[in-house]
């Protein structure tokens, strides 16, 4: 079973992201902070990560630029899961190497067609 690692400060939409994610058979751990995200990444090497921008600490985008800067962490996938969804903002996280750019509200649907491409890589 892949694992996910969900980094989401708002309560709301972590619950909605991890129970679309359970119910398509994957199994999830989550992160509230950017602090937590790094203690869990290092300990469990999720399959993919899903990634809001506005976090406590460092941004999604920080985060994003140092995984994928480390040879360690640079090949899982991360995926951005947000409210700033403006075209520059898909750009730059695609500048920053993240895999995809999902709008909140997440739809399901895409949420778990964008993991399978990934997880299938």
């Amino acid at each position: 079973m892949s694992t996910v690692l969900v980094v989401e400060d708002g309560l709301a939409d972590m619950e909605i992201i991890s129970s679309y994610l359970k119910q398509a058979g994957y199994s999830v751990i989550s992160a509230t902070s950017s602090e937590e995200a790094q203690d869990k990444i290092d300990i469990t090497k999720p399959d993919v990560i899903f990634l809001d921008v506005i976090l406590p600490g460092k941004s999604g985008f920080e985060i994003c630029r140092e995984l994928k800067n480390n040879p360690n962490t640079s090949k899982i996938p991360v995926v951005f899961c947000s409210t700033k969804h403006s075209d520059v903002d898909k750009i730059w996280g695609n500048m920053l190497g993240a895999e995809a750019y999902l709008s909140k509200p997440i739809n399901k649907e895409e949420l778990v067609v964008t993991l399978r491409r990934l997880i299938s890589k």
